[in-house]
């Protein structure tokens, strides 16, 4: 499968400082940031630098690095958020998807109890 990245898109701006953003960690290869539409009361975006489009496109062609300082990040925010008690982690890829923005993103959410993880 061929990625096709749209640079243009929110989290690209957001890497450059276009967009402003609530930060809550960074390193060398990613950024979290507090989501503006929350849907628990933690709700943060982790995102890689690079240009990937989905979680697929990033396992197979992101670096051992960019790979590790990500999932890096992800321990640093759920430890700082304090969702010792569960949280959810969730990337959603493409139409099928619902994916809104095409930057690949993990959305961890937490904070109260989750619920079943899709309604039928």
């Amino acid at each position: 499968m061929e990625f096709a990245y749209d640079d243009q898109n929110i989290f690209a701006k957001i890497l450059r400082g276009e967009i402003p953003n609530d930060t809550v960690f960074e390193n060398d290869h990613a950024l979290a940031f507090r989501d503006i539409r929350p849907q628990a009361p933690v709700h943060v975006l982790v995102i890689p630098k690079g240009p990937y489009v989905s979680l697929d496109h990033f396992a197979r062609d992101a670096g051992a690095d960019e790979q590790a300082g990500f999932f890096a990040a992800v321990a640093a925010v759920c430890e700082s958020q304090g969702v010792e008690d569960g949280f959810r982690a969730i990337s959603n890829a493409r139409g099928d998807g619902v994916q809104e923005v095409p930057h690949f993103h993990l959305h961890i959410m937490g904070g109260r109890p989750m619920g079943p993880m899709l309604a039928r």
